[in-house]
């Protein structure tokens, strides 16, 4: 096995403490200076710090996970808080401010038209059914290696789902916890009628609200909406390579930069074109299909080929069925025990 969770288990209080300390400072120096530039610098330790610590876990799943975590939310929501720009706030309690900064979270907003976040057995009990078999249907692997296409679709099934069921989980526990309603991070992507709709209202929401303040607001404000939407599409594509470091352990190839580049310049074409009405515009119920057929095919070229290049992939389904295996033996000793 080219893994082993149990060593990972063993680095866990490690990075759990690491992690504990430097938002604590980041607090700490965030609530004794004013925002700008000083506050940015005294917050240098944490935000040099934090993308180091996931590579104390040798599996991916944490990994990057946990990077997705500190070196891109914790980071972004650092560099926020040093303009005192929300969500986060010196004046937060201790808890309340490691899991806002740390975690894929958000308060309801009375003004948002999202739907709360709340926990749905019967949704939860789906997912996981569909993620069991899409796992079976890996045992057939080498027969979809043959239809690459299929073996793709099947990817990409795994990342929605598995996306959705982590950060729901996410979500519904620290809800739960700190007793109230928070925003979901997907809004069934799979109805987007544009890929404005995609990226901008139903896709990792999170990231969408992040990259608004940072990089969209101040240069539209400079230099226009065209430029704004460019730029934030460049800047998740940078943090998706990183994030692919993070899974790859390889040399960024630029693809997933391109990938997110060509969505940004078709947002924006995009935008021009539903302007001039005279133009044709799709119908309802043609608009999700395009949507997906596009979304699809440029994955297939640009956003994949990192990760199946060099094989990530099979080890990322070794750790997949091993977790997957070890939930099923949970659920049936405690249905034993009952």
């Amino acid at each position: 096995m080219s893994f082993s969770f149990s060593d990972d288990l063993s680095n866990l209080p490690i990075f759990g403490a690491a992690a504990f300390l430097l938002l604590s400072y980041a607090r700490f120096a965030s609530s004794r200076l004013r925002p700008g530039l000083l506050r940015l610098l005294s917050l240098l330790p944490a935000l040099s710090l934090l993308p180091i610590l996931p590579f104390l876990f040798s599996t991916i799943h944490l990994r990057v996970i946990s990077a997705f975590y500190l070196t891109w939310l914790a980071l972004f929501k650092l560099f926020l808080l040093s303009f005192d720009l929300p969500p986060l706030s010196p004046s937060l309690p201790l808890l309340s401010f490691l899991a806002f900064s740390s975690l894929p979270i958000k308060l309801k907003s009375n003004s948002n038209s999202n739907p709360p976040t709340t926990f749905s057995l019967y949704s939860l009990a789906t997912k996981a059914a569909l993620l069991s078999i899409i796992f079976s249907t890996y045992r057939y692997k080498k027969d979809l290696a043959h239809h690459k296409y299929a073996l793709f679709s099947l990817y990409c099934f795994h990342l929605y789902i598995a996306l959705d069921l982590v950060l729901f989980t996410t979500a519904w526990f620290v809800g739960w916890f700190i007793q109230t309603q928070l925003e979901p991070q997907f809004n069934k992507p799979y109805l987007s009628t544009s890929l404005r709709d995609f990226w901008g209202r139903r896709w990792n929401l999170m990231v969408t609200d992040i990259l608004r303040p940072v990089v969209y607001h101040p240069i539209r404000n400079r230099y226009g909406s065209t430029a704004g939407v460019i730029a934030t599409f460049a800047m998740s594509g940078f943090m998706h390579e990183i994030m692919f470091y993070y899974i790859t352990l390889g040399k960024p190839t630029g693809e997933v930069s391109l990938f997110f580049l060509l969505h940004g310049v078709c947002c924006s074409v995009e935008r021009w074109w539903v302007s001039h009405k005279n133009w044709w515009v799709p119908s309802g119920q043609v608009r999700p299909v395009l949507t997906l057929a596009f979304l699809s095919v440029t994955g297939y070229w640009l956003f994949f080929p990192p990760i199946l290049r060099n094989h990530t992939d099979d080890i990322v389904l070794e750790e997949s069925l091993f977790l997957f295996g070890l939930i099923q033996d949970c659920f049936r000793r405690l249905i034993a025990f009952f």
